[in-house]
């Protein structure tokens, strides 16, 4: 028993320290500990500013030099390795405390999420056509508008811009869908909040855009989405350490190209050469470069951007402060621009709950150019052989000659000011409920103030009180009057407020093979326009006062004055709107997608204003089927087909569609003139929305691994009830002009992304990018059994010499954008321009409209971006170039100064040495002043060097040179020919191209630990 009892006593005390020991194994187990190491990418390079976080929990640091991390964990717990434009990776912590983390860079892969309207989807799942730029991605360079980072980046969204910094870009996506003016730019969505201001973004605050471009993704959307709809996400703060950096740049601008005009010399020298002679008052003995007086020789911009974000795994953060300026280059005419933003996120309720708020206000300051298209066309005519100023310093001028005018002088004897604000709050809610389901609010206020003022001193109204403006098409030129003397001024202030508030509801579910996510949910958004007033005066006792002090002037005593109460109507609109979407997915292999949307507006008329826009789309993973599963070619490969409808309703205020009584004359009576009342606007209660229907078909493929991919799109794009305002019987309507649905256009075309990486080395990296699209626009119908309208004449130029004379047309079967004017037939013996008739036969006194021939469109054939990205060891290179084919530019610039008979009055070109003076029809708009307006710009070259290590309290240091419109390879004569194709006059170079420059910058990226 002895030994029985010995052994169990020995037995119970080895058994009772294995339990101790366990328990002491159980405890270090739980117990914290250091966990170290080096997070680097695929190419084993180090990743500096990466957020390494204990996954649910508050622990959160950032790598450091080398990549290195340390934070405490204990074992099973899960570290969170997250950076930017790399793929996430989950660690699970072991009995290691050393880690070697390699993570993937991202790639635009399928798997990619993307922003969809009310929610997320990734590339695998979406069923229509979207394209996406990561913020890195974007055109860098001295940029005021974000429209223009986004040129040659993304298939079928034709961008141009010109060179005034003041002026927005014309976007748009797919061809125009609308025969209205300012209705044809896509929606900005910016995260989340519809309709916002894309101008209150600075550049380095986005993180990505994506591009809705079929009615099937932005049919969610509804009756604001027929141009396509841009979803804008800004960069937010991650959990970490917090990250502060700098970015900011110098650059200098120079004008690009000049129009090649008679110097004194040669002016002098070619009216000898024709037996004619300077006229007395223009023969001042001077030789005035005009284009170099008119315009800066070096244009000054500069960037400067401080952000700061962090937080924790709950608390999260980001600030930004961006102060952009760039001098116009034309002098006097300047933007600059404050930007703050700043964003919260907190989560609650055992992260069941998210609340985020954001905040940006955007104060911009704007120097116009009074009459600036006058002053551009004045510094190309007036006469080299003028002085800017007399001997006594005084502005020189001609008087004796009608629409001649001294550009320096418009210049500098007027001003014209835009000050405007630029205010977005949002407040966003998000809460995660059983079952799958997850619940969404978020409201928004929006407020836009503008500021305006413009003098124009007392030389303006004794000397340009008479002024030919000429505005870009299809408005015509026009005389306007300066009433006033002693100068005049305007002043006024408006603003537009918005409030949107949206809340839906997310069901995401997973049944084995099967995933349904499905959204309902309510918008209601209350909008004020013009909300404002407007005065004027003149008669001031110093042209000092400018616009400020109006109380200064004196208009009672000036005859025929009266006070500008400006023409801004005040405008309340309500939209409500409910909508639905539901996806299905089997096995990531097959997916359906619907939707649909139910808009009420007050803007259309009380019998049509509630519309519907449904949308379906499918699409088939191939890739995912069991016969792909042996084959190494092919990563990805879809399938994918959607059809949506979407509507326009831009460009309307509640008046549109209500009958209106205005002044229309004056009548006698009982010996007094009396004002007479009657309808100025019909009514039309079925106005309703302009609808486009979308058909897409489409496929996405990855090749070798992700090194070879890209996506092809077809498109049928067709919209109906097209509004336009026609003539009506007056003895049938109060009016003689009604606003109706007539007509039909349509747009068709294809698209094709290529992108490759042909080097993915460890020291050497190149990526290379190419996007083409064509699209072929038409229009189908303008008449209906009611209305009936066979062709539309637009753009009157109106030249001298050429009153009444047209060059674009509106008609079925022809695309918009179409010119159509007289066909030139070269010289006939006695050196006289000659056109064919409408028969064919040869005449130099052709017939406006009964002579002319459809001579080109000015719709582009193709439009081309190609960008490379080259990186080795810490330098990066990076070019990109664009391209447009096909197009077709009217050169009424060209055309008008086309006059050798006139050079005793105003300048020619170098070109019109060789014509004869004996052509009277030389500067005749035909078609001979149509021209080939293909073009390859080298748009942007950047040359970047990083510092990643060795600095004391910078994490990484980049300095970087870049160079913008290196050069342009065309045939156009004019100055550039970017020339805007927006609206329903493209095409027209009409004395309106604010000249384009080309830029250098010097500027450094900077994060400091």
């Amino acid at each position: 028993m002895r030994f029985k009892f010995t052994t169990i006593k020995y037995g119970g005390i080895f058994l009772l320290l294995l339990l101790i020991g366990q328990s002491f194994n159980i405890a270090y187990a739980q117990t914290e500990r250091k966990i170290s190491g080096n997070l680097l990418d695929n190419t084993n390079q180090p990743i500096i500013g990466a957020s390494v976080a204990v996954k649910g929990t508050s622990k959160v640091t950032v790598t450091g030099d080398a990549g290195a991390f340390s934070i405490l964990a204990k074992n099973g717990d899960q570290l969170i390795f997250t950076f930017m434009g790399f793929e996430t990776k989950e660690v699970t912590v072991g009995t290691s405390s050393t880690y070697k983390v390699v993570i993937d860079e991202a790639s635009a892969s399928l798997n990619d999420v993307v922003v969809v309207g009310y929610g997320k989807s990734t590339r695998k799942a979406l069923t229509s056509s979207i394209s996406t730029i990561k913020g890195d991605e974007l055109n860098k360079g001295a940029i005021s508008d974000v429209g223009q980072m986004l040129q040659g980046k993304v298939p079928g969204l034709n961008i141009t811009r010109s060179g005034d910094p003041n002026r927005s870009a014309a976007i748009i996506l797919r061809g125009a869908s609308t025969l209205r003016e300012g209705a044809q730019s896509p929606l900005f969505v910016i995260d989340g909040v519809v309709g916002a201001d894309i101008s209150i973004l600075a550049p380095d605050d986005i993180a990505s855009i994506d591009v809705l471009k079929d009615a099937a993704a932005a049919a969610i959307y509804g009756n604001r989405a027929a141009n396509g709809v841009i979803m804008v996400t800004t960069k937010k703060g991650v959990a970490g350490q917090t990250q502060l950096s700098y970015s900011g740049y110098f650059g200098v601008e120079n004008v690009s190209n000049q129009y090649e005009m008679m110097n004194s010399d040669q002016l002098r020298a070619f009216l000898a050469k024709n037996n004619s002679s300077l006229l007395a008052a223009n023969d001042q003995g001077a030789n005035t470069n005009w284009q170099d007086e008119v315009q800066r020789t070096d244009a000054i911009s500069q960037n400067h951007n401080i952000s700061f974000s962090g937080g924790t795994e709950r608390t999260t953060y980001n600030a930004s402060l961006n102060y952009f300026k760039q001098q116009g280059i034309i002098k006097t005419s300047d933007l600059d621009r404050f930007i703050g933003r700043v964003g919260v996120e907190q989560k609650a309720l055992n992260d069941k709950l998210k609340l985020g708020f954001s905040l940006t206000n955007s104060v911009s300051n704007s120097n116009l150019v009074p009459y600036r298209n006058t002053v551009l066309s004045q510094m190309l005519t007036y006469m080299p052989t003028s002085p800017v100023k007399n001997a006594n310093g005084s502005y020189f001028d001609n008087l004796n000659q009608s629409n001649y005018y001294n550009p320096v002088s418009m210049l500098e004897n007027a001003q014209e000011n835009l000050k405007y604000k630029n205010l977005l709050g949002s407040f966003t809610a998000n809460l995660k409920l059983p079952f799958g389901f997850s619940y969404d609010v978020s409201a928004s206020y929006q407020n836009f103030q503008t500021v305006y003022g413009a003098f124009y001193n007392s030389i303006y109204t004794s000397r340009y009180n008479n002024v030919r403006s000429t505005p870009d098409p299809p408005a015509n030129p026009s005389i306007v009057p300066l009433i006033g003397q002693n100068g005049v001024a305007v002043r006024n202030a408006y603003q537009n407020t918005n409030k949107i508030i949206e809340t839906y509801l997310t069901w995401d579910r997973k049944f084995g093979d099967h995933a349904i996510n499905a959204v309902i949910g309510y918008s209601y958004q209350s909008s004020i326009n013009g909300d404002g007033v407007q005065a004027s005066s003149t008669n001031f006792p110093i042209n000092q006062v400018g616009y400020y002090n109006l109380s200064l002037g004196n208009p009672y005593a000036i005859k025929d004055f009266q006070v500008n109460y400006g023409g801004n109507t005040y405008q309340e609109v309500l939209l409500i709107s409910d909508f639905a979407r539901v996806n299905y997915n089997y096995k990531n292999k097959y997916v359906l997608q619907g939707s649909i949307r139910k808009d009420g507006s007050s803007v259309f008329g009380r019998n049509e204003q509630w519309g519907y826009f449904p949308s379906v789309g499918g699409a088939w993973n191939i890739d995912q089927e069991n016969f792909m599963k042996n084959q190494n070619l092919l990563t990805t490969l879809k399938l994918r087909a959607s059809y949506g409808i979407a509507g326009n309703s831009a460009g309307f205020d509640p008046l549109t569609t209500r009958l209106i009584y205005g002044n229309v004359g004056q009548f006698y009576y009982n010996g007094v003139n009396e004002s007479a009342i009657g309808a100025v606007q019909n009514e039309n209660p079925d106005l309703r929305w302009e609808r486009t229907a979308t058909t897409n078909l489409g496929t996405d493929f990855s090749l070798f691994k992700g090194r070879l991919s890209g996506s092809f799109d077809w498109y049928n794009k067709v919209t109906s009830d097209l509004i336009y305002t026609y003539d009506v019987d007056p003895n049938v309507y109060p009016f003689n002009r009604l606003t109706a649905n007539v007509g039909k256009m349509s747009n068709k075309g294809i698209e094709f992304v290529l992108n490759a990486t042909p080097i993915a080395g460890k020291e050497f990296f190149w990526t290379t990018n190419i996007n083409l699209a064509r699209n072929v626009n038409k229009i189908i119908s303008l008449s209906d059994s009611r209305l009936a309208l066979a062709k539309v004449y637009s753009v009157q130029p109106d030249g001298g010499g050429q009153t009444g004379s047209t060059v674009q047309l509106l008609e079925p079967g022809l695309p918009i954008g179409t010119f159509y004017t007289f066909k030139y037939a070269g010289k006939n013996a006695a050196g006289v321009s000659q056109y064919y008739d409408a028969k064919g036969n040869l005449t130099t006194n052709p017939a406006n409209r009964t002579d002319y021939y459809v001579v080109g469109n000015a719709q582009p054939k193709a439009l081309i971006g190609w960008s490379n990205n080259i990186s080795y060891r810490n330098f990066d290179f990076s070019v990109f170039m664009r391209a447009v084919l096909g197009n077709k530019i009217m050169n009424i610039t060209r055309a008008d100064l086309f006059r050798p008979n006139t050079a005793q009055f105003t300048n020619i070109p170098v070109e019109v040495a060789d014509e004869s003076t004996a052509d009277f029809n030389s500067y005749k708009y035909s078609s001979r002043f149509v021209e080939n307006g293909s073009y390859l710009r080298l748009d942007n070259a950047t040359l970047g060097y990083t510092f990643k290590k060795g600095i004391p309290g910078v994490k990484s240091l980049r300095l970087y040179t870049t160079a913008n419109n290196l050069f342009v390879i065309t045939g156009y004569k004019g100055i550039d020919p970017e020339i805007n194709q927006g609206g329903i006059a493209p095409g027209v170079d009409t004395n309106n191209f604010y000249p384009k420059t080309r830029t250098f910058l010097f500027g450094l990226n900077v994060s400091f630990n």
